[in-house]
């Protein structure tokens, strides 16, 4: 049975450069699914050192900038996350992708926004330099200093997400901010916890984070919207793809890689970079 072709598909907060990264699970999703449109929704690199990449986040990257090719016909769209600033121009044109503070478009007659949710975290907003001494560099640390299999970083990641009580502030900003656009549906990340709530008439979902033991990422289509969450091993629901469908209910050595990851490879030209958020009809695809 073949795959369907979804409008659109979902993964946030990668973080590249991090230990606990699933860059190569990642990158198998992208190519064992079709769709017409991708969302970066935030947070794909860690902090701002390229020393920290390793080669899997390397051909990561250069699969994204073989599909900005045009021929591929795939609309590929970065969204910013907190992680990221101070990296989206540099990459937006190194990669081919233009850069958003918050994307929207139409599908179906519904309204969508993708926006990473970090504009919806108080602390992060005011202590961005906290954040990032004591947040992301303390936290990459104790990643390499953490076993094989990150047991103790992940349930640390977890166990922060629930006593800041995160995923319940960044899903009431997000609908609110849904609502006072007049949006059917809007995305985010940056709780690294997978969620659908929905409240008078618009729908949050976040699409989890690609740094745990089985990452999720979204699908928009015909059917409605999917959190997938990718499986390996015995428990995966078959040979050919390595994730499951949750329907919803309601519908360092950059020089060194570039070569063999076919970096440079397959790219006609680089788009423009889009900083400010985006005005009504700009940009905007409509599905039909």
């Amino acid at each position: 049975m073949a795959s369907p072709v979804y409008d659109t598909l979902i993964l946030s907060d990668l973080h590249l450069g991090a230990a606990m990264s699933r860059a190569r699970e990642a990158l198998r999703v992208l190519q064992e699914t079709s769709y017409s449109r991708l969302i970066l929704l935030g947070d794909i690199f860690a902090d701002l050192n390229f020393g920290r990449l390793k080669k899997e986040h390397w051909k990561f990257l250069g699969y994204i900038r073989k599909l900005s090719n045009p021929k591929r016909q795939v609309e590929i769209v970065w969204v910013e996350g907190n992680h990221d600033h101070g990296l989206t121009e540099i990459m937006s044109h190194l990669v081919g992708v233009r850069v958003y503070q918050e994307y929207q478009w139409n599908y179906l007659g519904l309204r969508h926004i993708a926006v990473h949710g970090h504009q919806f975290d108080n602390f992060v907003v005011k202590n961005v330099r906290f954040n990032y001494w004591f947040g992301t560099l303390l936290y990459l640390q104790l990643q390499k200093w953490d076993s094989k299999n990150k047991t103790l970083t992940r349930f640390l990641d977890r166990l922060g997400t629930r006593w800041q009580r995160l995923s319940e502030k960044v899903a009431d900003g997000a609908l609110a901010h849904a609502r006072h656009h007049q949006a059917d549906r809007i995305f985010c990340g940056h709780t690294h916890a997978a969620l659908h709530k929905h409240d008078q008439g618009a729908d949050y979902f976040n699409c989890g984070a690609w740094i745990d033991e089985r990452p999720t990422f979204i699908t928009v289509g015909e059917t409605g919207v999917q959190i997938n969450e990718y499986v390996e091993g015995p428990d995966a629901p078959d040979n050919d793809r390595h994730f499951r469908e949750e329907t919803n209910p309601r519908n360092s050595g950059f020089s060194v890689f570039a070569d063999e990851t076919g970096f440079f490879d397959d790219v006609e030209s680089v788009p423009e970079t889009v900083t400010g958020p985006m005005k009504d009809g700009q940009y905007q695809r409509v599905g039909c």
